[in-house]
């Protein structure tokens, strides 16, 4: 019973003690003023930042694309120009050549007269550098060759080359 007295003592004063306690942990704890970012003027300062640096290289990537695609480009533009002599020409050679039928298939010598005639039209009206282009004067006989509708006996040796010959000796 000696022990109880001081045991019952000491719970107690840690019961009365806890509340003392309790009130100075419980008190508001002075607050500081809450600081402000310009977060606004970060963003435009970064957003300028990246501009200025990203601007000049996406300007560079678009000039060597740019740069990659012009050959293909100029080639795509170089063959449809190659196509729209070779249809003009072979219409009017088809037109001042005589012995044509209509929608009907050139004889040999008649294949080979519209050949001269059209190359001779190509040289006499066509731009040099599209000529150039075609392959010269052959070149532009052979791309005509390709669209004439011609006899089933005609060939490349019989109807192409006595037109070569002919735009040779002129």
């Amino acid at each position: 019973m000696n022990r109880m007295l001081p045991l019952a003592a000491l719970a107690l004063a840690c019961a009365l003690s806890s509340h003392a306690l309790a009130a100075e942990v419980v008190a508001p704890v002075p607050v500081a003023p809450a600081v402000i970012l310009p977060w606004g003027d970060w963003v435009v300062a970064i957003g300028q930042t990246l501009t200025s640096v990203l601007l000049p290289v996406l300007v560079a990537l678009l000039g060597k694309a740019v740069y990659q695609i012009a050959p293909w480009a100029r080639l795509f533009l170089t063959q449809a120009r190659l196509e729209q002599m070779t249809k003009a020409i072979t219409d009017y050679a088809l037109n001042a050549t005589e012995g044509v039928v209509k929608r009907q298939a050139l004889t040999i010598p008649v294949g080979s007269a519209v050949i001269a005639k059209a190359v001779q039209r190509a040289v006499d009206a066509a731009p040099a550098k599209v000529v150039a282009a075609a392959g010269g004067p052959n070149g532009v006989a052979e791309l005509v060759f390709r669209t004439l509708h011609l006899q089933d006996g005609a060939t490349a040796a019989n109807t192409l080359a006595p037109a070569q010959a002919a735009i040779t000796t002129k």
